[in-house]
Formats: C-alpha cells, structure tokens, sequence
C-alpha cells in the first residue's frame, strides 16, 4: 500500500499532499501518515476565490525567484527539529523537506518551472546513492 511505500521512498507531498505527509491537522476526518514532524492547517490562507500567487526565495537558488500557485493552500503551522525549511512566504514556511521527504504548500507543477521537481529528483538519486543527509 502507499504507506508502506512512503515510510521506504522519498515522496513530494504538495498541498493536500503535504496534509497527508504531517503529523498533525486539527482535523479528525483527515488520517495522516504521520511521516513529517510538522503541523498543518488546512484551506488556512482561503477558500478557492482567495487563491493567489507569489514569488518565493528558494534556499537552493536564490537569486530567481519561484512563481508560486497557492489554491486552498494550508499553512504549516509547526516544524520539528528534523525539517529544513526551503522557502517561506509572509515568514510562514511554504516548501520543506527532511531527509527523504520534501512537502510544499503551493503547486509547482502549476508553472513552467521545473527546479523544485529537479531539486526532488536530485534528492532522490542522492538518497539512493547514499550521499543525503539533512
């Protein structure tokens, strides 16, 4: 099943993704998979119509910022010790990673810009290959 999966595998949780990945939501209709030490808020920033879209800094190239799709975006409330934050918006966290997991709270498959998808990439053949470590 995908949890057993997940707890072996790197995954890229994005949005409700992230929800999943996290260990705590508020939300008792919601079942985590408990993978990520963080805390998250679901549809915090709005409703559909409150979607928006700003550009991040992202830690691995900051120097071109990332155009990023927020739709019902939840908000990461609360990282463990064990999280890397990549990227906040408003000095709320909005893309993080640990060591085999890497969780955003936007949509980047909904740009043309593949570096946070080749950032996932790269970090999973470095896992793989046994050079990742946060």
């Amino acid at each position: 099943d995908i949890l057993t999966f997940a707890k072996k595998k790197p995954v890229f949780g994005t949005c409700a993704g992230l929800i999943l990945l996290g260990k705590g939501v508020g939300d008792p209709r919601v079942h985590q998979f408990e993978l990520m030490d963080v805390t998250v808020s679901r549809n915090a920033y709005g409703s559909q119509k409150d979607s928006f879209v700003d550009d991040l800094i992202l830690k691995f190239d900051p120097e071109n910022p990332f155009h990023a799709v927020f739709i019902r975006a939840p908000l990461i409330e609360k990282t463990g010790k064990d999280i890397r934050v990549l990227a906040t918006c408003d000095n709320k966290p909005v893309l993080i990673e640990s060591v085999l997991y890497l969780g955003a709270s936007f949509h980047p498959e909904l740009t043309l810009d593949s570096r946070i998808h080749a950032y996932f990439i790269n970090k999973t053949k470095e896992i793989k290959n046994g050079k990742r470590f946060l």
